[in-house]
């Protein structure tokens, strides 16, 4: 049953429109997985964080006694550009090809599989199911999800290889702005130069990077980076630059805080560059104690479906998990194998699909 699922799922196009104007986004693939889970144990409502934009929320109630568990994950997809079958489903050789199957309808596929076995047998605890719209871009999906449900814990379910993922990385996107004075070119006395400006907190910049990245490391995340992502400034060859502005991307480890990254950042700034700085986005990391209920049930869980000790893991992209954690829901994050997120040949491995529905209803019966 699973794989038919995630064939049909790979096969709508749910590509975000936020990243790709004009693309039709998650509202056809909800309604697909909205109309699969009809049973008389599951509960669906529809959510819609921006209009067009649609989240599935499924619930089969428990019978009583146990802790309420969500299976997370989105149902968006990065653009297509470059793909030969972005949207064939095809199986070759033990893997399911086109653009989402690992990143991530392999999982919304398990977790559908795995409510549709809870719904026939319902455990002690709720289970919430949550296929949601936007992560790639800003998260939408969740955060409304939040507004409207909690649970005492949850799976993210990313790909980690049925290993168990117990960290992610956060973020700060941020722009420094130098202010220069517009002048002739040939007009030395009277110009500014902003790019110049820029160039001194640059070279401090740099520095930065090379002791963020000396420093002692995050045992599963490694250390914490930066990288200047991008630069403009200047109007014209013959003319002084007025401003220039960069643009910084700061990736965080558990423990830094906004508040700690721009101190380091302010830091910089002496009175010659006429400088501000400003952080525009953040997205806080992940971490989990491995000693968490909802990790020793996963990793009971996926021990027995594997038969081996699964790793405990760590992983730098950014995730829902996050919110979840944030939010009170004691949060890990299990997926299945594959390759090729964002990229031109995407895959996932139908084996480990198939073992991770199972290995999700057993956690829903025995966290």
């Amino acid at each position: 049953m699973v794989i038919p699922l995630l064939a049909e799922l790979v096969r709508i196009n749910s590509v975000n429109p936020s990243l790709a104007p004009g693309s039709p986004g998650e509202a056809a693939v909800a309604r697909f997985i909205a109309g699969s889970l009809q049973h008389p144990n599951i509960s669906i409502q529809l959510l819609e964080p921006m209009a067009g934009r649609l989240s599935v929320v499924a619930t089969v109630k428990g019978t009583g006694g146990g802790r309420s568990l969500m299976f997370n994950g989105h149902i968006d997809t990065v653009a297509v550009e470059g793909m030969a079958e972005p949207f064939s489903g095809a199986v070759r050789e033990g893997r399911l090809y086109g653009r989402g199957s690992f990143d991530m309808k392999g999982s919304i596929a398990a977790g559908m599989a795995a409510l549709l076995a809870l719904a026939e047998a319902p455990p002690r605890g709720d289970v919430v199911f949550a296929a949601v719209a936007d992560e790639e871009y800003g998260s939408l999906g969740t955060m409304e999800l939040l507004r409207h449900v909690r649970t005492n814990a949850a799976i993210v379910t990313e790909p980690t290889a049925l290993d168990v993922c117990l960290a992610h990385k956060g973020y700060l996107w941020i722009e420094v702005e130098t202010q220069g004075v517009a002048a002739h070119g040939s007009r030395f006395e009277l110009g500014v130069d902003a790019n110049m400006r820029m160039g001194r907190f640059l070279a401090k910049l740099d520095l930065l990077e090379q002791e963020l990245r000396a420093r002692r490391p995050h045992p599963l995340l490694g250390p914490p980076s930066l990288h200047a992502a991008m630069l403009n400034g200047g109007s014209g060859l013959s003319t002084y630059s007025a401003s220039c502005k960069l643009q910084i991307e700061r990736r965080t480890i558990p423990g830094e805080t906004e508040e700690s990254v721009m101190r380091e950042l302010m830091e910089l700034v002496d009175d010659s560059m006429g400088a501000t700085i400003k952080s525009y986005f953040v997205r806080e990391p992940f971490e989990v104690s491995p000693d968490a209920a909802i990790v020793q049930a996963a990793v009971r869980a996926t021990r027995a479906e594997r038969g081996c000790e699964p790793a405990f893991i760590g992983d730098t992209p950014w995730m829902d998990a996050a919110l979840l954690q944030a939010a009170g829901l004691e949060t890990v994050v299990l997926g299945p194998r594959g390759a090729g997120a964002h990229a031109d040949e995407e895959w996932v491995d139908v084996k480990s699909v198939e073992q991770l529905a199972r290995i999700l209803e057993a956690i829903a019966r025995d966290h």
